[in-house]
């Protein structure tokens, strides 16, 4: 069985006997330890919350999904929690590793956190240095809205913060409000779905034969001449008939 996503729901369908190999969306999502980066990954694909998960070792979750009417293969990469130290920045390798591999990241911060929120800017400089002269799309997600008696970082910080590192933000819940996660994974599905568009087919050479202006049309008849042949086969036939 496989689970088949649309924009409001997941229904389970059986796989064809046979079927065409469907493209496939990575994506990767990365941020501080405990921001609930492994809950919205299971909200997004199955709609449920979990509260409580053993300590993240990087899974990779794969779901056949509806992505603008076409069938596409999402895969997504939780990855361990970065950490803020005093020399900086600390991942593991495991995390750069699943930057390379993945066509968008998903940045998480969590409101109840700030240090995770200033984790962030760093974290997207080592997306722009792992992706080279391919930068992948990003996104910044800012989880445990709900929360509000928790709050650490302003609902305006977050806007800011993604307006200079131009990308698209989404405050959301994964706990309370399913829509606002599938809402956000959802439009960065359909953003690399076009951008994985096949190019329209080349035209055969028959067809570029039947198109070039270059082959002249056939010369239709000359009225004039058939008209002088027609004229010179009756005289001859009006001689004919004198003679005899």
């Amino acid at each position: 069985m496989r689970l088949i996503q649309n924009m409001s729901t997941i229904a389970e369908c059986t796989a064809p006997e046979y079927s065409v190999p469907n493209r496939v969306i990575k994506i990767a999502v990365v941020g501080g330890s405990g921001v609930g980066k492994t809950a919205l990954v299971v909200r997004f694909l199955t709609k449920r919350f979990i509260g409580d998960y053993e300590r993240n070792a990087g899974n990779l979750y794969s779901r056949e999904v509806q992505v603008d009417g076409d069938q596409v293969t999402i895969q997504v990469q939780d990855t361990p929690g970065a950490e803020m130290t005093d020399n900086g920045i600390s991942l593991p390798d495991h995390v750069t590793c699943s930057i390379q591999w993945a066509d968008a990241v998903v940045l998480v911060y969590s409101v109840t956190d700030r240090r995770s929120f200033e984790l962030i800017d760093q974290l997207h400089q080592l997306v722009i240095r792992t992706g080279g002269i391919s930068v992948p799309p990003v996104i910044l997600l800012a989880n445990k809205a709900d929360l509000l008696h928790m709050r650490r970082v302003d609902s305006e910080q977050g806007p800011l913060l993604a307006g200079t590192l131009g990308c698209s933000f989404y405050e959301v819940s994964a706990s309370e409000d399913y829509n606002q996660v599938h809402g956000a994974f959802h439009r960065l599905c359909c953003q690399l779905s076009k951008q994985q568009q096949p190019p329209p087919p080349a035209a055969s050479a028959s067809t570029e034969k039947r198109r070039s202006p270059l082959i002249p049309r056939p010369k239709s008849p000359n009225m004039q001449d058939l008209k002088r042949r027609f004229k010179q086969a009756l005289s001859a036939k009006v001689r004919t008939v004198t003679s005899v």
